[in-house]
């Protein structure tokens, strides 16, 4: 099976094709160009540098959030327009889940994925890595950074710490088990996203929804007014 990945929930464009659980091509850029200029002509250079279409494609995967009202509407809006157009499945993946991913195969440990929300609110969820399996230890919530430290007390051995809240938890521990992701695995990856879609099943894409975590600036104007 051919999954192409997408994830638009952060600062960052990546893409990627997995085979069959092979890593075909990956895809990552930093721009100050939106997403919607962006992901389609990335999706395209790749297939194009892979020597594929679109319909070679069995399934589309994309972060479905948390992450940026906007980046994440824009890649859902792509893979659902792509798996549409072609009767394809698709799958919505926590973006929590697929930095977890970025580390799956490694020795056993944990994973502390964390992204900055607002003030010293993060999106957090922890994973426990055995092999291949990515296991949820904590499901994905908003918390303090002092909760977060308050939270990987609990579990003992490695810990690695990985998203952009990453070097702020990280700093603020007095852990000798918690560690900095590397710099390559700390962000959110298309890969990853792709190896968790891979791990479930496809879904329809009208079944696709953005999981924001948190209303969106025009909800809490809307509140601020009533």
């Amino acid at each position: 099976m051919q999954i192409l990945g997408i994830d638009t929930s952060g600062k960052n464009a990546s893409v990627a094709v997995l085979s069959d659980g092979r890593l075909m091509a990956q895809y990552f850029v930093q721009t100050k160009k939106t997403h919607s200029q962006v992901i389609l002509p990335l999706c395209q250079k790749m297939l194009d540098d892979l020597g594929m279409t679109l319909s070679d494609i069995d399934r589309f995967a994309v972060a479905a959030g948390p992450g940026s009202y906007t980046g994440l509407r824009i890649g859902i809006s792509a893979v659902k327009a792509m798996a549409f157009g072609l009767a394809a499945k698709c799958n919505g993946i926590s973006t929590l889940e697929a930095i977890a991913y970025n580390f799956a195969g490694t020795s056993e440990c944990y994973v502390c994925a964390a992204m900055k929300a607002r003030l010293d609110i993060v999106y957090c969820a922890v994973f426990r890595i055995h092999g291949e399996s990515v296991e949820y230890c904590m499901e994905d919530c908003m918390i303090t950074e002092d909760e977060v430290q308050k939270e990987l007390i609990k579990y003992k051995g490695r810990i690695i710490v990985a998203g952009d809240a990453a070097e702020d938890i990280v700093s603020k521990s007095e852990n000798a088990d918690i560690s900095l992701a590397p710099a390559h695995l700390r962000t959110q990856l298309a890969a990853g996203i792709c190896m968790s879609a891979a791990a479930k099943e496809g879904k329809e894409p009208d079944e696709i929804d953005a999981l924001y975590m948190q209303i969106t600036k025009a909800e809490k104007d809307l509140l601020e007014k009533k």
